[in-house]
């Protein structure tokens, strides 16, 4: 049985399939090429990819909406194709699930390397303890209902989070005692490769530190672990 790697390659242009198919064949991977949403969602009924390499400008469902379904319904990860290069398109791909950005036209060869680093931070992530979506969690002295995304204290008096500070509680929550890097927590938080000495995930953590800890300075619940990362010092109840 052939255990490399299967990608699907989803763009309405011929030639870019053929060209991207050809290439990561030749380089061991196992392919699968759609020309729409709709031919994705008919091969993903048949065998599921370990990675979806999407192009954002396609009659009927664009890449974009096709990767918020994905995100919503799969664990896969994906890499976004478009000929749009402005900030706002990156970001806005960024923001429904994607795990990284590449603009047409492209080098395939970047193409490969942003593959395999996106299948290797992808295998590096710990497993999750079980999705949070719906249920309501509690650790130490808070209640989170993931579902609404509300947070409460034990005194009843809710805490507002933006929606950086609740997706990077989740990932805690779902790897309670378990130390996680900067880049595994991007990964889990955005969904994108990290940049070279990214510090968001510092300053997201202090901004939760201020909300969570009896103490921000001296945090007891999520530790730092020096060139290590962060791990959540509490058990969660799940209901």
């Amino acid at each position: 049985m052939d255990t490399s790697p299967h990608i699907a390659v989803v763009d309405d242009h011929r030639d870019i399939r053929d060209l991207v198919g050809k290439y990561l064949t030749q380089h061991g991977y196992r392919i699968s090429l759609a020309d729409s949403a709709a031919a994705l969602r008919r091969l993903m009924e048949k065998s599921a990819p370990d990675l979806v390499v999407l192009d954002v400008m396609m009659p009927g469902e664009d890449g974009l909406s096709l990767c918020r379904y994905l995100r919503s319904t799969t664990e896969l990860p994906v890499i976004l194709l478009t000929a749009m290069t402005e900030e706002t398109d990156r970001i806005v791909g960024l923001e429904v699930g994607a795990d990284d950005y590449l603009g047409k036209p492209f080098n395939p060869r970047e193409l490969l390397a942003r593959i395999k680093a996106v299948l290797r931070r992808v295998n590096s992530l710990p497993p999750q303890k079980g999705r949070l979506a719906a249920k309501t969690l509690r650790f130490h002295r808070w209640t989170l209902d993931a579902g609404r995304r509300e947070l409460t204290a034990e005194d009843g008096v809710a805490v507002p989070l933006s929606t950086a500070e609740f997706r990077l509680l989740c990932a805690f929550l779902d790897h309670p005692g378990i130390v996680l890097s900067r880049d595994q927590l991007l990964d889990l938080t955005v969904g994108r490769s990290a940049e070279p000495f990214d510090r968001s995930i510092d300053n997201q953590v202090s901004r939760l530190r201020k909300k969570v800890e009896a103490d921000p300075k001296t945090p007891s619940l999520i530790k730092t672990h020096w060139g290590g990362g962060y791990s959540l010092e509490a058990e969660v109840e799940r209901a």
